[in-house]
């Protein structure tokens, strides 16, 4: 399969654009080799496309039915009772639904955490994007809960190897207060044995840390630390409640960090120490987290909050400038995930995004990628690639109709369950 790319902008010039299989291959003035398909990117603008790091796809069933409430009421009164009726083939449907809005935002991985791992791949093989995959991992502290999570996680990790090289497995332990040492320690070890990455809430909020003070005498990146837990495989989202010596030993050990502004802005369980974290040379991606506390997957709208949020935050007009947040958003979460993509570069695997520079929201174009972080919207991208394959053109995604329809038919079903 071959894609030739005619006259679109690429860092302010006129290209043309040569994808062979997955990759792009070639990046000229001028192209005339034959190709399966031809898209006149006249009047368009080339990008990587996004990276989310940190997401529970399927949630998207729960989006606008619990909103405004504190994290721990939130999760044990309105959420995990509701997550627990849930079936593979709803999280199938929800996983579908949610892989569509990202196609049409212009985001082609994503980092999950959720239950019914089979329902998610299937789900993500099928719309062709790519993602990092783990089950929710919680025993809740019981021995019993624990060897059942081991025992399925054994065999999700073997089952895994059989599906698409798009998606790959990871171990997802929920966090240090619903997963216990025993399992933690499991975790890291199984992970280190099978070359995984291990994906975890941390320090999201100051209850977090209280209790673990309370319990084990220390914080929670320092207890990781001294459970081994903390590696260079390790993406910790959230990471907000961290000291200076924390910081040193996620920097140490290579950890890499999740931020999903919006939902800890609606959740109100603080602001990421952006600064500190990149001054100590960490590496920061973007997530939007689930649906029901952002309550969207868009990564146009993360970017714009994230660059707002530390300015302000910070006091600093000049911190945090659009360039550094789009590098965020799609070179470091490609570093995170050890993709090959998150430049437009020869050689680079075939993820990009066309924008519509005549798109309101785009014009007038005195800096492409300031408008794609503060001005622009979904509606801005026009054509999304994955892997060498055209996943949306002109704003059409095959079979959305139908994905919308039966994802709203299972959300309404599971609320009145």
């Amino acid at each position: 399969m071959s894609i030739l790319i005619k006259n679109v902008l690429l860092n302010s010039k006129q290209k043309d654009l040569l994808i062979k299989g997955n990759l792009i291959s070639k990046i000229a003035d001028s192209i005339n080799e034959k190709a399966d398909e031809i898209i006149i990117g006249n009047g368009k603008a080339v990008l990587p496309s996004f990276i989310n790091s940190h997401t529970h796809s399927a949630m998207i069933l729960l989006r606008g039915y619990a909103d405004d409430m504190l994290l721990m009421d939130w999760l044990q009164n309105r959420i995990w009772p509701l997550e627990a009726k849930l079936t593979e083939d709803d999280v199938y449907w929800g996983a579908k639904l949610a892989c569509l809005e990202m196609i049409k935002s212009g985001t082609t991985f994503f980092n999950d955490m959720y239950w019914h791992f089979n329902g998610t791949a299937r789900a993500t093989d099928e719309m062709g994007i790519r993602a990092m995959i783990s089950g929710v991992f919680i025993d809740g502290g019981d021995f019993g809960k624990a060897k059942d999570q081991i025992n399925l996680n054994e065999k999700l990790f073997k089952h895994s190897k059989k599906i698409s090289e798009r998606i790959s497995f990871s171990l997802g332990p929920h966090a240090i207060y619903t997963v216990s040492e025993f399992s933690l320690r499991w975790i890291k070890n199984f992970a280190y044995e099978n070359n995984l990455m291990i994906h975890i809430h941390l320090s999201e909020t100051e209850q977090e840390v209280k209790d673990c003070l309370k319990l084990h005498g220390k914080r929670p990146v320092e207890y990781l630390h001294d459970i081994g837990f903390l590696g260079a495989n390790l993406v910790a989202a959230h990471v907000i409640h961290v000291n200076e010596k924390e910081l040193h030993l996620l920097h140490e050990f290579d950890v890499k960090i999740a931020h999903s502004p919006v939902s800890n802005m609606k959740i109100c369980s603080g602001i990421l120490p952006m600064k500190a974290m990149l001054e100590k040379g960490l590496t920061v991606g973007l997530g939007t987290d689930g649906c029901s506390s952002n309550n969207n997957l868009d990564m146009l709208e993360e970017m714009k909050f994230a660059a707002l949020l530390h300015k302000i935050n910070n006091f600093d007009p000049q911190f945090l400038p659009a360039e550094k947040t789009f590098e965020i958003a799609t070179k470091n979460g490609a570093t995170i995930f050890n993709l090959n993509c998150g430049e437009i570069k020869e050689g680079k695997l075939a993820d990009l995004i066309l924008v519509d520079l005549n798109n309101i929201n785009l014009i007038p174009n005195h800096n492409l990628i300031s408008n794609m972080v503060y001005s622009a919207h979904a509606d801005c991208v026009d054509t999304t690639i994955c892997d060498g394959k055209i996943l949306m053109q002109n704003r059409q995604v095959e079979g959305e109709e139908e994905i919308k329809a039966k994802a709203a038919e299972v959300a309404k079903k599971l609320v009145h369950l």
